[in-house]
């Protein structure tokens, strides 16, 4: 494998001291009540809002409730665009629209889309199923007010990253399976993809730098309590028994991740059942690169192919 950055070794270890496996239920809580707002650090981290992109809050339906959402649309934009639904990462257990600013609002501008933004419940006091029903109750509301924020809920598409990733693939299976709405593209980044923890790279890369072995058996346990429910295409989707009728893919995984052979894994189940996909393997990256754009070197390009690939994919062939 390549040989990490000084930059990634270095997040890595700053990043070890708050890992979640050595946190209480109690301390994941209390993280959990914590505001992070926006402040000069935190954007030159994480990227900040993009230029010449408008943000608006609002909410959608849950599962049980109404969730937090915000929309991104280009300033510049005229007429109706494309609808990305992006669902953040953070082992189902943290994150918020906030910190996924950038990454949203990048692709609202580089791809030419208007991305809506979830913020779902969280574990571990809303396990299994809470995030992934949440996250398909929203898809559904979300692409019924399409014609709200000037979009096409016919050029419809899932992002995530990691615990993301996993619900936005699960999504593409909800989606299938309940007729409905068609989602015509899944952009899965470093995904989780099987909770049974079958990956053989879960064991080459137990000491990763961001994500450690320790960290996805914590993540697991909060999520999916129920080990028997780990085996549900819903909670897992590499388990699905069909994966025809689902959306083009684009699945990037990074080389030092524990979890970077549940994406390869999945890449692989979704060729055999016809559906195209685009696999790309950072190299030198840990998981979670995409969240440090100024620090991990790999993270400006795999931006940029899933804009990119966003959209080729989301354009009309009319106007190819």
């Amino acid at each position: 494998m390549a040989k990490l950055d000084l930059r990634v070794r270095l997040v890595g270890r700053v990043l070890a001291r708050t890992s979640v496996a050595r946190k209480s239920e109690e301390q994941i809580l209390s993280d959990q009540q914590r505001t992070i707002k926006h402040n000069p650090v935190l954007d030159w981290v994480l990227g900040g809002v993009a230029s010449g992109v408008k943000l608006k809050d609002d909410t959608a339906a849950g599962a049980e409730g109404r969730i937090p959402v915000r929309v991104y649309r280009p300033k510049d934009a005229v007429g109706p665009l494309p609808l990305v639904v992006l669902i953040h990462g953070g082992g189902w257990t943290v994150g918020n629209l906030d910190i996924y600013d950038s990454l949203a609002s990048t692709i609202a501008r580089d791809a030419r889309a208007v991305v809506v933004s979830l913020e779902y419940r969280l574990a571990p006091t809303h396990p299994w199923p809470a995030a992934a029903e949440d996250c398909y109750a929203a898809l559904l509301e979300v692409a019924a007010r399409a014609d709200e924020w000037e979009a096409d809920a016919g050029r419809l598409a899932v992002v995530g990253d990691s615990a993301g990733g996993n619900l936005a693939a699960v999504l593409t299976l909800m989606s299938r399976d309940r007729s409905g709405p068609a989602i015509a593209f899944q952009g899965l980044i470093y995904p989780a993809t099987d909770m049974t923890l079958g990956s053989p790279s879960i064991e080459e890369n137990a000491n990763a730098p961001i994500l450690t072995k320790e960290d996805v058996l914590r993540y697991g346990s909060l999520y999916v309590p129920n080990l028997e429910d780990r085996s549900n295409p819903y909670a897992s989707p590499l388990l699905a028994l069909d994966h025809t009728g689902l959306p083009p893919a684009l699945i990037q995984v990074a080389e030092h991740d524990p979890i970077r052979d549940d994406g390869l894994r999945y890449a692989d189940a979704l060729r055999k059942a016809g559906v195209p996909v685009r696999v790309t393997t950072y190299v030198g990256m840990p998981h979670g690169y995409l969240a440090f754009p100024r620090l991990c070197r790999s993270a400006p390009q795999a931006l940029a192919e899933l804009c990119v690939e966003l959209r080729r994919q989301l354009t009309p062939a009319t106007v190819r």
